[in-house]
């Protein structure tokens, strides 16, 4: 490594450009990265890997995957009306002159008084909030709900009214493709080569998914080039509508979905000059192809939680795309083969790696001979069952690791391994979210542990490793057929793929500590919302069988990332604390959107409707008190009263008794729909009605 702490040498680092730099902010400490660079891999080049605090213990989080799957590193961007908080700083693009704050922490992000919470981490098991704030019941109002309503939420909204406009658009396509690697480009290149109006839409900044992350050929080729290859030519085709920077957020009724484009996060000067800022796809297809990919998911450890422990993959592509090590020396900790690439990675770009931990008692195959030629020191049948850490939980200094075996109890002897990062990797769930947006059904698949589509009502059809084919070829057939045809059977003669294969994954769903959850290792499930694996099993004993029903009660998988890395892992959980099998157990509900998306464009495409949005909704949240005058329309009329419209979307009921000091027989001869009327807030009974 060179330069900064963890900014590696070239030619690592394919997506920055070395020749310049560009300065921006990060809690208002001056720093300096490259074009190309995302805010996460600046920062941590820059030697800083926390970035936030947790929600309910405030502890201390770094990056731990590489795009949308974020659940740590959410950061505020901007100022003033400008500012958009809850950003994942793994997709905010470095620009000259940004400026990001960290949230959910004061008064300082090395110094959070809100750290205190970890002291009383068993008085805030899963479910205290349904415990407490019962009694007094008067202080409900003068404190419980105040002091709710301040902790709730991790950044702070923009003040003022936002000078950016914003655009919807409304298109038709024959076949919206999902995702732009491998799988995405075929079937996009397969559609429009029919002559089919296509629109391919991807998340990233460039297509080509996580095709870079990982080896084999097609057509005797790098995977590179054929990336670059078919994305000109889809670029340069009449009948292909390229969107990147564009999410899929949701998929509804009759192939009806919503794609969010960021047009000029990456260039204020764009936006400066009226160019749109956001942009909202309504489309309609008569197909859709989904190839969303798959998410590495993580094997939950003792205190797996502190900065700088991350997803295998993620540590691969900081590396790779940025020319970032995630530090000094790492420690990579896994049940499947894909992990051993990040470790050859790591070490060609010259850093140390200390261990390879396989939970595995045999693994075999070229990449495991491939390390150990490589002179990587590798332990089989072991497991990371804690860490050693530093500076408050800030930094760490070694992992603890033991024997394992599937079934087995909490451990006994360990080995301290000195290490500052842990890559991790537990195997890979497909993207099934858009799937199941809109009823999709799905189905278990022991061989890769994780769920993959199986059956749709509309005409979808999924490709690539959202089907549970993680191999090249594989990604690369399935893209063409499901582009090709509609029904999964390829017509044409289309590129072969060839890549190493792999060994068998081993499903692990969390590693046994050293010491008994009590005293304080936890076993991370949900990061955002600080689950843990006892917070599941708490659910269990307290008679949550429901899958949907522990899901609430501790808030798993209820976050921004809408589970992305922490959905299955729970599952495997609670088969594992339960008994039953994880199709036994069920599935919790994927609801829309994919990632968060600005309300703003949603609303409107202009601040005189985004200040009319901004005036609805804060008639629906604001709290009205008893004796409070409101002057509206009356809204309805029933037999005993008339409801009045106090506020925006905001109803009261004024009974028959108190329209007039005279008896009244009939509403109507004192008040009509539509008639303007002035009210006192008389009564809000224990449900919420408002009584006028």
């Amino acid at each position: 490594m060179t330069g900064k702490p963890y900014r590696l040498a070239s030619p690592h680092g394919r997506l920055i450009d070395r020749s310049r730099f560009i300065s921006f902010t990060f809690d208002g400490k001056r720093l300096n990265g490259h074009p190309g660079d995302t805010l996460a891999s600046a920062v941590m080049a820059n030697g800083q890997r926390l970035f936030g605090r947790s929600f309910k213990y405030h502890r201390p989080r770094g990056v731990v995957g590489l795009g949308s799957e974020e659940a740590n590193a959410l950061v505020g961007v901007g100022t003033g009306a400008r500012h958009e908080p809850n950003l994942r700083a793994t997709q905010v693009e470095l620009y000259d002159g940004l400026e990001a704050v960290s949230q959910n922490r004061w008064p300082s992000l090395e110094f959070d008084i809100g750290a205190v919470n970890s002291l009383f981490a068993r008085l805030l098991p899963a479910g205290f909030y349904y415990k407490t704030f019962m009694w007094p019941r008067s202080f409900w109002k003068q404190f419980y709900e105040p002091f709710i309503r301040h902790a709730a939420g991790l950044g702070k909204a923009p003040t003022g009214r936002g000078p950016d406009s914003y655009e919807q658009i409304h298109v038709h396509c024959d076949v919206l493709v999902v995702g732009g690697g491998v799988a995405g480009l075929a079937a996009a290149e397969a559609a429009a080569a029919s002559g089919q109006r296509v629109i391919l839409a991807d998340e990233n900044v460039a297509l080509g998914g996580v095709s870079d992350l990982h080896g084999g050929t097609i057509d005797g080729k790098p995977v590179a080039d054929w990336v670059a290859a078919r994305a000109a030519s889809l670029e340069a085709a009449g009948n292909v509508e390229v969107l990147t920077r564009t999410t899929a957020v949701g998929h509804f009724h009759h192939n009806w979905a919503l794609l969010f484009e960021r047009l000029g996060d990456d260039n204020p000067a764009t936006r400066r000059a009226g160019a749109p800022r956001h942009r909202l796809w309504k489309v309609r297809a008569s197909r859709i192809v989904l190839a969303t990919g798959a998410i590495e998911r993580p094997i939950p450890f003792a205190n797996n939680d502190r900065p700088g422990v991350m997803l295998a993959t993620a540590a691969r592509g900081f590396a790779t795309r940025y020319g970032v090590s995630p530090g000094a020396t790492g420690v990579i900790f896994t049940n499947n083969d894909d992990a051993y690439t990040t470790a050859l990675e790591l070490k060609r770009a010259g850093a140390s790696i200390a261990a390879i931990i396989d939970c595995r008692a045999k693994p075999s195959g070229a990449l495991i001979d491939e390390a150990r030629g490589a002179g990587l020191r590798i332990e089989t049948g072991s497991a990371v069952t804690g860490l050693v850490s530093a500076r408050g939980g800030k930094d760490i200094e070694a992992v603890k690791v033991s024997a394992y075996r599937a079934g087995g109890a909490r451990v006994l002897a360990e080995e301290k391994i000195g290490c500052d990062w842990v890559g991790v990797s537990g195997g890979f769930n497909p993207v099934v979210h858009l799937w199941r947006h809109n009823g999709g059904k799905i189905v278990w698949d022991d061989r890769i542990a994780s769920y993959k589509p199986v059956e749709h009502h509309d005409a979808m059809v999924a490709a690539g490793a959202a089907t549970g084919a993680f191999d090249l070829a594989s990604c690369l057939g399935s893209g063409h057929a499901a582009g090709d045809a509609g029904d999964g059977q390829a017509k044409r003669t289309w590129s072969r793929a060839d890549t190493p294969g792999e060994a068998a994954m081993e499903p692990m769903w969390f590693s046994p500590a050293s010491a008994p959850y009590t005293a304080g290792a936890k076993h991370f499930i949900d990061h955002q919302n600080d689950v843990t694996v006892a917070d599941l099993e708490l659910a269990q004993r307290e008679g949550y069988t429901s899958v949907e029903h522990t899901k609430r009660y501790t808030t798993w998988s209820m976050a921004t990332d809408q589970g992305k890395t922490s959905n299955i892992a729970g599952l495997g959980v609670l088969s594992q604390a339960t008994g039953k099998s994880v199709p036994e157990i069920g599935v919790t509900t994927f609801r829309p959107p994919y990632t968060p998306f600005s309300f703003v464009t949603i609303a409107s495409h202009d601040g005189a409707a985004a200040e009319e949005a901004q005036r609805i909704i804060e008639g629906l949240t604001r709290r009205v008190s008893e004796g409070e005058v409101f002057s509206g329309a009356v809204t309805r009329v029933i037999p005993i009263g008339a409801f009045v419209e106090i506020l925006p979307g905001k109803e009261g009921m004024i009974h028959i008794s108190q329209l007039s000091e005279a008896r009244v027989e009939k509403v109507e001869d004192v008040v009509n729909v539509g008639d303007q009327v002035t009210v006192r807030v008389r009564e809000i009974d224990n449900r919420g009605r408002i009584n006028l």
